[in-house]
């Protein structure tokens, strides 16, 4: 299966995203996602050695940007 597939599947719940050259972590819930795996994230929240920093709202990610993708458990 393609990974765009099974992450289309997790639209409408909470993911954590890791990404490239950051040392942060961002979860929100996952509105959407293309086929060049670019996230749209609502309620999204920054998370800096496992402290939630700062809520960011609305987000957009960029595929190629994105080295892993957690989802959560509610």
């Amino acid at each position: 299966m393609f990974p765009a597939k099974k992450i289309q599947k997790l639209v409408g719940t909470r993911i954590q995203v890791e990404m490239k050259g950051e040392k942060f972590v961002l979860e929100g819930l996952l509105e959407s996602v293309d086929d060049y795996l670019n996230l749209y994230l609502s309620s999204a929240t920054e998370i800096v050695d496992g402290e939630r920093r700062r809520m960011l709202g609305s987000v957009v990610l960029r595929g190629n940007n994105i080295v892993l993708i957690t989802p959560l458990e509610e």
